[in-house]
């Protein structure tokens, strides 16, 4: 392992320690909260959406929640990169944005935590938009894209 790696892992550190956007949004265009169970990450993420040039584009991202610092710092990156996003963008995210924002090679046991904001995000939406029926988004019901 190099510097380069090293450097990401205190990335993953400081996110977690002191986490970016962590709370509740006041007035979010939709709240969504997702869990690992095989793990007990639980993670709640509050959304503002925006018209913009016919656009839904998001505005404003918190999170809350408990879990490991996989988890953790997964949703605060994704709170600080999703602002000015469109959703159809957000809805297009896959595994490999989420590890590029972490920086690092995830192992096959920690990618359901490194995605879980991701997901619950992306259902959100689903749910907003009435594409989607469910109270909470459970990653080991999720596709991981390992097939």
């Amino acid at each position: 392992m190099g510097t380069g790696s090293d450097m990401y892992r205190q990335q993953i550190l400081d996110h977690y320690k002191n986490p970016r956007n962590y709370g509740e949004l006041e007035d979010p265009t939709f709240s969504h909260v997702g869990e690992n169970p095989m793990c007990g990450d639980e993670i709640r993420m509050d959304v503002a959406l925006t018209e913009d040039d016919g656009e839904t584009v998001v505005e404003r991202v918190a999170f809350s929640g408990d879990g490991c610092a996989i988890s953790q710092a997964s949703a605060s990156l994704l709170s600080e990169a999703l602002p000015g996003t469109t959703v159809d963008d957000l809805l297009e995210m896959d595994r490999d944005d989420v590890t590029d924002l972490l920086g690092v090679d995830i192992s096959p046991m920690r990618i359901k935590c490194a995605v879980l904001a991701e997901k619950v995000a992306q259902d959100g939406v689903e749910i907003y938009r009435g594409e989607l029926d469910a109270e909470t988004t459970t990653i080991e019901d999720q596709d991981d894209g390992d097939d």
